[in-house]
């Protein structure tokens, strides 16, 4: 493109050239913005591909584990074991219990990472793959926890079967006392909605570990208080314990699961809560920018119920914070600091929205009093006209110059208030003044121009106000301008000599390069082969053929009939003038004085 134009400019005018250089360098400056847009979308695409690769992988990676974990758990049911070996694996599965707890926070980044990119998916065949892969995970990470709690609940049974009560029973004193710290209700529970739902999820399960867990209590009772097995102290006081502890534990299961639903109920509020007020406030934002200036009272009524909401987002805010998880407290911390940054934003938009609300206001207002005032010097000019033309015009040329100045004065002052009455009436593009201005060099006044129809009624009569006092303006220039030329022209043929006029006339013909029979059959309308007395003096009259037939024929165009009436040349003078005349003709010229003369010279 820059090739072909470098050969255009060297072949067009300098004007071309430059338009074609801007037309360049524009292109150019739109191909640089659609490279910088194309980078930065680079940019987020590649950044959305590490998001992307990053869950794969490590998903990919929890899954690989946990189908090794799986096969690791899987022990053949008719396998018997020794006291030793029942001991060995209950150790080796504390520690798989160990290692499967610290790859609790590597599912829930794996998780969060997996919502991130569902939320931030445009498309819809891709939320569905994302939501289906979120599920499959999670349902995988479930099914091992709740097989690795069987495996342990399995290992205990066969340990108590096995007679050794005492590791058993130490067994489930490790595990109660592990679980007591993670059920107390200082713990908190509070947070954003995905954490809460996390939190819900985990304490399900540790539900059914402890449902599963009740069999083995209920047994390992039995069997100590068992006559036959003997009473021994120490299994009582143990016994004892245990049952303080089992009984803690239910009751701060249901307790914090009694916190995690009103924790739940809480962060969905507070979630709605932000969401629809942050929906509202683009709407609002957008309207704003971009819609129809609002009324002063729904702009405060909206932005005092946005006040109340934000107020409201502030409260539920500060009450999660105080009871909120520490995963939790910079996702709750920044939804505030967005809420009350937002507002702020569309605050600041409405506070120059009222500024330019103000603005127009007042420029209504000063607009008001310049049409009132227009309006007032319009009546005062219309007024003015309409008693001058009262007056009935002079005879004299003086006279009706000294009126015509007056009304060229008249006429600039016009001029003058031309751009104020564009300033009022500024919905209206067209300039009435190069319009007008054309037409007052007229004869009448022409049509005047079509302007827009303006947006008030105040500007409308403004508008056709002034287009009346133009027609009357241009009117009384018109007559001014016509009596004048008509007492000019009086003046002129005040000393009229018909024998000087018929040889400007004849001489006119020749330049014409007419013949008389031509002229003659132009005047014999009737074809009769005769020119009456009238027929002449009306061909001559009404001619539009020889400009100035009274004037000069060469410098003044179609007066002549105007003129000869004002002076009384009627048919009897012009027939005598025109006998006369015949006289001194030339032979050639003597056709046209042949009153009767029936077809040819």
């Amino acid at each position: 493109m820059e090739a072909v134009a470098a050969r255009l400019r060297d072949f067009s005018r300098k004007q071309d050239g430059a338009v074609i250089q801007n037309m360049v360098l524009s292109a150019r400056e739109r191909l640089g913005k659609v490279l910088q847009r194309l980078a930065e979308r680079g940019t987020v695409l590649e950044e959305a591909r590490k998001r992307s690769k990053q869950f794969s992988e490590s998903r990919q990676l929890l899954l690989d584990w946990m189908e090794e974990a799986e096969q690791s758990l899987e022990v053949p049911s008719d396998t018997t074991t020794s006291q030793e070996e029942l001991k060995s694996q209950l150790a080796e599965h504390k520690a798989f219990q160990k290692v499967l707890r610290s790859k609790r926070p590597v599912l829930e980044a794996t998780l969060r990472s997996g919502r991130a990119l569902r939320e931030g998916a445009r498309l819809d065949q891709d939320r569905q793959p994302l939501e289906e892969l979120l599920r499959d995970l999670k349902e995988r990470w479930d099914a091992l926890c709740s097989h690795a709690a069987e495996r342990q609940h399995r290992l205990e049974e066969k340990l108590l079967l096995s007679g050794k009560f005492s590791e058993a029973l130490q067994a489930l004193l490790d595990w109660l006392y592990r679980a007591e710290p993670q059920l107390s209700e200082d713990a908190p529970v509070g947070g954003d909605r995905d954490l809460v739902s996390d939190l819900m999820d985990k304490h399900k399960v540790f539900q059914k570990e402890l449902g599963k867990r009740a069999g083995c209590v209920r047994a390992l009772t039995r069997l100590v208080r068992d006559p036959a097995r003997g009473d021994s102290p120490w299994l009582q006081r143990q016994l004892e314990e245990l049952s303080t502890r089992w009984d803690l534990v239910c009751r701060l299961s249901l307790g914090r699961q009694a916190r995690l639903e009103a924790a739940l109920r809480q962060a969905e509020e507070f979630h709605s809560l932000v969401q629809s007020f942050l929906r509202r406030l683009g709407e609002s934002e957008q309207s704003l920018k971009y819609g129809a200036i609002p009324e002063e009272e729904a702009l405060l009524q909206s932005l005092q119920c946005q006040q109340l909401e934000l107020e409201c987002i502030t409260s539920l805010g500060e009450e999660i914070l105080s009871s909120c998880h520490p995963d939790s407290v910079v996702t709750i911390k920044s939804w505030v600091t967005v809420a009350k940054s937002r507002f702020q934003e569309v605050q600041r938009w409405a506070q120059q929205q009222g500024e330019r609300l103000q603005a127009q206001a007042s420029r209504l207002e000063a607009e008001r009093e310049d049409a009132a005032q227009l309006l007032e010097w319009m009546a005062v000019a219309e007024e003015a006209l309409g008693l001058r033309d009262t007056e009935p015009l002079p005879q004299e040329a003086e006279l009706l110059q000294e009126l015509s100045a007056q009304h060229a004065v008249f006429m600039e002052e016009l001029n003058r208030k031309q751009p104020d009455v564009e300033k009022v009436t500024k919905s209206c593009k067209q300039k009435l003044a190069a319009e007008l201005g054309r037409r007052s060099a007229g004869k009448a006044p022409a049509e005047l121009p079509r302007a827009p129809e303006p947006q008030s009624p105040l500007t409308a009569q403004v508008l056709q106000r002034w287009q009346q006092l133009w027609l009357l303006a241009l009117d009384r220039q018109y007559r001014l301008e016509t009596a004048l030329q008509r007492l000019r022209e009086l003046e002129e043929f005040a000393h009229f000599d018909f024998g000087v006029w018929r040889k400007r006339y004849m001489h006119w013909i020749g330049q014409m390069k007419s013949r008389v029979l031509d002229v003659f059959r132009g005047i014999d309308r009737d074809q009769d082969g005769r020119i009456s007395q009238r027929e002449f003096i009306e061909s001559v009259l009404s001619s539009s053929e020889c400009p100035g037939i009274l004037q000069d024929p060469l410098r003044h165009p179609g007066s002549g009939g105007a003129v000869l009436g004002e002076m009384g040349m009627d048919g009897v003078c012009l027939r005598d003038a025109a006998q006369a005349g015949v006289e001194g003709l030339e032979p050639e010229e003597q056709h046209l004085g042949c009153w009767e003369k029936r077809s040819s010279p």
